[in-house]
């Protein structure tokens, strides 16, 4: 039976309860006075239930579909503004033990480059992403608990705080890894991470073994249940996610839903981010074997309906998709996109090769970070490089408290604006300088409180004179 507030997966993720949400979605797919009802209440922004935003995903009347995305643009302007935050990805290993068949680090595959950074090379890698004007990265590592221990993982935080270059410096670490006990995400709160972030893949517990059929991974359970115990051990940003194209995306798009339920039921706040990846073509794997790809229709009205249905959570899409793609879905609720990306291990010190190649999957907007900023800027965004909120304990409850009260935008903007500011001083190209000089002179009058206001021009003059690392 459906219970959001189990510790036990097969409860809050309850296959019976999705078949029914989808079933009950289909069938009043055309029921305009349901969707009608289900809109009016999406637009009080307290968001949705999974069987709700299920109807609103279905519907198949074009008018209303219209009113869906015209809600996700206002709830995205309304609680984020024109702000975007931008990360890097960066990879420490491909050691991996698992055999997920849609990945090319499973443990089958002998031809791809195996490759695990020192300390050293991991120096070097995030010195490079300093010198492109990253302060946020995402740390990816295979599962392998011989080459990358979590003692591995600990030492490469430490290392990754620590580097002070030029004016660089990584201000948030957010970690992507394997699903692990209470005692070692208590490590990793310890070591300061940001977000913890685990991709399900699917929810699908059936297809879920077939896609998993050996290695730690294979435990439906134990990974399902990953961001309880990671809550428990006391992280308090937690980023779900599942990627599209494994099993049918209305039953992933229901189990996502019900997974950030769940973590309200239980903890008191849902996952802090929400995660769209599309299977990509890598080494050893063709997405065409998957019989379940999205048309960029189908994503970007998963993309709306996700926002419409949790208003106050990020969401956050990647390079796997190409740029006329993440213009289409930044309006409609995006609030984080990666940037100058790579997926090899060791990518951003040296190129990728056909000898060298480590990467996960290939990358479809390959531009460069300076040329995302400008194209944001040219759109009307804010590049934010802002880790603010995050550094001074506004995380957990604490920071949806703030979101859903809308208050969290008196912070928001400034910040965005004096790290925006120290990306044009010390790494855009000058061009990018001169339109981004005019966007914060834009936006600064979007500052709600005067005396807010005037401090921000005052430490915009300051970054202009060598100072950093100003925030409200």
């Amino acid at each position: 039976m459906y219970n959001p507030k189990s510790e036990h997966a097969d409860d809050f993720i309850n296959h019976e309860e999705v078949m029914e949400t989808l079933d009950y979605a289909e069938k009043n797919k055309h029921n305009k006075a349901l969707i009608e009802e289900i809109l009016e209440k999406a637009r009080k922004d307290k968001g949705l239930s999974h069987r709700e935003a299920s109807v609103l995903l279905a519907c198949d009347i074009p008018e209303l579909n219209a009113q869906i995305f015209k809600l996700a643009k206002r709830m995205k302007e309304d609680f984020y503004g024109d702000r975007i935050v931008l990360f890097a990805p960066l990879y420490l290993s491909n050691y991996c033990v698992n055999g997920c068949v849609y990945c090319p680090y499973h443990a089958r595959n002998k031809h791809i480059c195996r490759r695990k950074l020192t300390q050293e090379e991991i120096k070097t890698e995030v010195m490079a992403l300093q010198d492109i004007g990253h302060k946020r990265l995402a740390i990816e590592c295979g599962e392998d608990p011989v080459n990358n221990p979590i003692e591995y993982i600990l030492d490469s935080i430490h290392t990754i705080y620590n580097i002070k270059h030029k004016n660089g410096a990584i201000r948030r670490v957010n970690v992507n890894i394997a699903a692990t006990t209470i005692e070692e995400y208590r490590m990793l709160k310890k070591a300061q991470i940001g977000t913890y972030i685990l991709f399900q893949e699917t929810y699908h517990k059936e297809n879920y073994g077939k896609l998993h059929p050996t290695g730690p991974k294979h435990n439906y359970d134990y990974h399902t249940e990953s961001m309880d115990r990671a809550m428990i051990g006391g992280i308090d940003d937690v980023g779900c996610g599942v990627l599209f194209g494994l099993s049918t995306y209305k039953y992933e798009f229901a189990g996502l839903l019900m997974h950030a339920e769940h973590l309200e039921a239980r903890f008191g706040v849902g996952p802090h981010t929400i995660s769209v990846p599309r299977i990509r073509r890598a080494d050893d794997i063709d997405p065409a074997t998957f019989d379940n790809g999205i048309s960029d229709d189908v994503f970007a009205k998963i993309v709306a309906c996700i926002r419409v249905a949790v208003p106050y959570t990020g969401m956050i899409v990647s390079t796997r998709e190409s740029q006329k793609c993440r213009e289409k879905v930044l309006e409609l609720g995006i609030s984080q996109i990666s940037g100058g990306s790579r997926t090899s291990v060791g990518g951003y010190a040296e190129e990728e090769t056909e000898e060298n190649n480590s990467k996960q999957f290939d990358v479809s907007d390959r531009r460069s970070l300076d040329e995302v900023v400008s194209w944001l800027m040219k759109r009307d965004f804010v590049p934010s490089f802002c880790t603010a909120c995050y550094r001074a304990g506004r995380v957990g409850d604490r920071f949806m408290s703030l979101c859903k009260s809308r208050q969290i935008s008196n912070c928001c903007l400034p910040n965005a604006l004096l790290t925006l500011k120290e990306y044009l001083c010390d790494y855009a190209q000058p061009d990018t300088k001169a339109i981004g000089l005019n966007v914060i002179n834009k936006q600064i009058a979007n500052i709600g409180k005067e005396n807010v206001r005037n401090k921000v021009r005052e430490e915009l003059a300051l970054i202009e004179n060598g100072a950093r690392d100003f925030r409200f």
